[in-house]
């Protein structure tokens, strides 16, 4: 059994069932505000969709992880970076659609937070590219 393969699969699978929670949580809280207000629904949308950025991260370390020279690397160590790698992107993806929601709640009642409400989400990004990145520079040795 191959499980390079697994390892490349891996990033994009668990990346795509952390943004589906993660935009789920924030979608259902946008349906919520935006049956309220009729104004600032694309920003409400906007916020709901961040977490979707964990499975573009997947998809680019899947095609990167399925080029890997298996001389370089063996299949157990990129099961495990891919593994790793996507357990990062799932809770990423996760935790910002909390922060979405908490973000969009926010702006529902003071809409002069709009600019800050992507502070915290942003945050939460910047483990899934470092968990991309991590992948990208132990697979490219």
């Amino acid at each position: 059994m191959d499980l390079s393969l697994f390892g490349a699969i891996l990033p994009l699978g668990l990346g795509a069932v952390g943004s589906s929670i993660g935009c789920g949580i924030a979608g259902m809280t946008c349906h919520g505000v935006m049956s309220k207000t009729d104004e600032g629904h694309g920003l409400l949308i906007g916020l709901s969709a961040m977490p979707a950025s964990q499975t573009i991260y997947g998809f680019v370390l899947m095609i990167l992880f399925s080029q890997v020279d298996p001389s370089k690397i063996s299949g157990l160590s990129l099961f495990g970076i891919g593994l790793l790698c996507g357990l990062g992107l799932m809770a990423s993806a996760i935790y910002q659609g909390k922060a979405c929601s908490s973000a969009i709640l926010g702006v529902s009642k003071k809409a002069s937070m709009a600019g800050k409400s992507f502070i915290s989400p942003g945050i939460i990004e910047s483990f899934a590219l470092f968990a991309m990145i991590g992948g990208i520079v132990l697979t490219s040795r």
